[in-house]
């Protein structure tokens, strides 16, 4: 796939999945220790490593997210984060950029996640199948379309239903948890209700031709 540029203000849908289709998220807290790296890692000002989190109590995020800081309030993040979804194999997000070479510092960041898992389960060498996949966000309708796409994809991928998958923003989405990580007012201010939205975010999962069609660009099959 050619190099990405990415540009300031403009939207980016970022994925990847693990070598060979293999897990890149084995337990509950692989979840929580990701979801803390999209956070703790978006700041301008790099806070180092965040090992010492890896083996910290876990915790229940079923009610609320296990981050911090707030979605709105960007001008000092790298980042805006406006969907995400971890699956057990791969993770999507929706990705506005902020800072000048902010998606490329980020998902550097983010790549410590390898270090942490191939400590805690014994392993080596590369976790994720090469260098993550961006497409560009050319129109705010297709920027709806990749919202619900990824908070539908639990549901895509037959995991789960969408509605009751705690690793992705959906639940901020429909007003059942108070996450802070995706400014999900980006994608409701075109949405009459949250409902209409959650309607939309149903047909997206049920149109199986658009679905099986992006499957085959992100390699996800």
């Amino acid at each position: 796939m050619r190099k990405t540029k990415f540009k300031n203000g403009e939207y980016f849908h970022i994925y990847n999945r693990g070598t060979d289709k293999r897990e890149i998220f084995s337990d509950r807290y692989d979840y929580i220790r990701f979801l803390e790296s999209l956070n703790l890692f978006n700041g301008i000002e790099s806070i180092g490593s965040i090992y010492e989190l890896a083996f910290r109590k876990k915790r229940d995020v079923e009610a609320e997210p296990p981050i911090g800081g707030s979605a709105s309030n960007s001008e000092n993040h790298l980042v805006e984060i406006v969907a995400y979804s971890l699956l057990p194999n791969h993770f999507h997000l929706l990705l506005k950029q902020v800072q000048e070479n902010g998606i490329s510092e980020f998902m550097h960041r983010i790549g410590g996640y390898t270090l942490f898992y191939n400590k805690k389960y014994k392993r080596s060498g590369a976790l994720f199948q090469g260098p993550f996949q961006s497409v560009y966000i050319d129109s705010e309708s297709y920027l709806n379309y990749i919202s619900a796409y990824i908070n539908g994809n639990p549901e895509i991928h037959k995991i789960k239903k969408a509605e009751e998958y705690i690793w992705s923003s959906y639940q901020d989405y429909l007003g059942n948890r108070n996450g802070v990580l995706a400014n999900k007012s980006i994608i409701l201010k075109d949405f009459s209700s949250t409902n209409e939205y959650r309607k939309y975010v149903e047909e997206v999962i049920k149109n199986s031709s658009e679905i099986k069609e992006a499957k085959k660009q992100y390699l996800l099959e």
